[in-house]
């Protein structure tokens, strides 16, 4: 006979797991998401074999640029977190890569013009005239973006319900890059299923995705916890909804040679 963990037990496992980095290998069994159909990664890597010079904004552990096949020759990513640029400069090592520690809402550190390909997954926010600045004309910015209200159901189970989002939609991304001169060429829009099969796989995703609730903590949201483990045992895994966006946008002017 199998004995089930406690909820205890599955908080204190949920709340004692490392969160560095941008990899959720840690959900394995625990949780699942579907994948965006445009292959983010495949992207990136099929754009960066045919530039010189790269840049990757908010490149968290480093996950993505390190699976790049054939890097460029002046590859460059940069983090704002202090944890994730040392695992960053740690895993990036294998492509070439220098990780810039920044600060967050400051300007690139890069003079302008200097990269032919920009790419970001999932960045916290992406300053539009900074990325415009340091493309060289005819450069292209590549990214993965959230979109409103991703796992909002996960959200409001824990702070309750919650006024339609504001942000993060992608008509106000095509209006900011273009707002700064950059050209749209491809929006692609996915809403992908997300399961958690256990509050364990909650609390370390709240952890870890901090924007799904702002100042979360085990001990303040215990009893949101506590129910919603019980409606996991009672009523199956919880199901929400994840949205994504990529966008591409261009500078205008000649391909870069």
């Amino acid at each position: 006979m199998t004995i089930e963990p406690s909820f205890e037990d599955l908080l204190a496992e949920g709340a004692a797991a490392p969160v560095e980095g941008w990899a959720f290998d840690w959900l394995a069994g625990r949780a699942t998401e579907e994948r965006p159909p445009w292959g983010y990664a495949r992207l990136v890597a099929a754009r960066m074999a045919s530039v010189d010079a790269a840049l990757d904004v908010d490149t968290g552990g480093g996950e993505v640029l390190a699976e790049v096949p054939d890097p460029p020759r002046l590859l460059v990513a940069t983090e704002g977190w202090p944890p994730n640029v040392l695992v960053a400069r740690r895993v990036l090592r294998r492509v070439g890569a220098s990780v810039v520690a920044v600060t967050p809402d400051a300007p690139l550190p890069f003079r302008d013009a200097a990269f032919d390909l920009v790419v970001s997954r999932h960045p916290v926010r992406t300053d539009w005239a900074e990325t415009a600045r340091v493309l060289r004309p005819g450069g292209t910015f590549l990214s993965q973006q959230i979109g409103p209200g991703t796992v909002r159901e996960l959200s409001e189970a824990i702070l309750g319900p919650l006024p339609p989002p504001a942000e993060r939609h992608p008509e106000q991304a095509v209006a900011a890059a273009r707002a700064v001169g950059l050209t749209v060429a491809d929006l692609r829009q996915a809403t992908l299923r997300t399961v958690f099969h256990d509050i364990a796989a909650v609390v370390w995703f709240l952890r870890k995705v901090v924007w799904t609730v702002p100042g979360f903590t085990v001990d303040r949201y215990r009893p949101q916890l506590a129910r919603l483990h019980h409606r996991i045992r009672t009523e199956g895994p919880f199901v929400a909804h994840a949205r994504r966006f990529l966008i591409e946008a261009n500078r205008p002017g000649p391909p870069p040679r």
